[in-house]
């Protein structure tokens, strides 16, 4: 059974940064597609950035372009999510998903993720 464990939440004030981890507990000699989602609360769960597998094609929310950076080190089978210049608007509950099975991928859909995290806090203070 794949596990993913989301670290790096926590808050901070507008402007500052954070680094999400998301350690995939077994060791795979697949590279897989990793995402980010988030959701606040009354909101959809929202693709916020995705690493394809393969082509190392990515996207990005609208909201987050030119703010946060998704990158993976398969040598850790970890990915990482780097939000800088975080806002109120990106308090949400951040979940790691793993292994992209098909379907849009401009933006992605939460239900073609095989594999999701149990999600970690980003609360953004004015």
């Amino acid at each position: 059974q794949v596990q993913l464990v989301e670290s790096g939440g926590g808050s901070v004030q507008t402007g500052g940064s954070l680094r999400l981890s998301c350690a995939v507990s077994t060791y795979t000699d697949r590279i897989v597609s990793m995402a980010w989602f988030r959701q606040a609360p009354g909101k959809e769960r929202e693709g916020v950035a995705v690493i394809y597998a393969g082509t190392h094609s990515t996207y990005y929310a609208d909201s987050v372009k030119g703010r946060f950076t998704i990158s993976q080190d398969n040598a850790k089978n970890t990915a990482y999510l780097q939000m800088n210049s975080l806002k109120p608007e990106d308090t949400a509950m951040y979940y790691c998903a793993a292994e992209w099975t098909g379907g849009s991928r401009y933006p992605p859909e939460a239900n073609a993720f095989r594999y999701w995290g149990q999600g970690t806090q980003v609360t953004v203070s004015s």
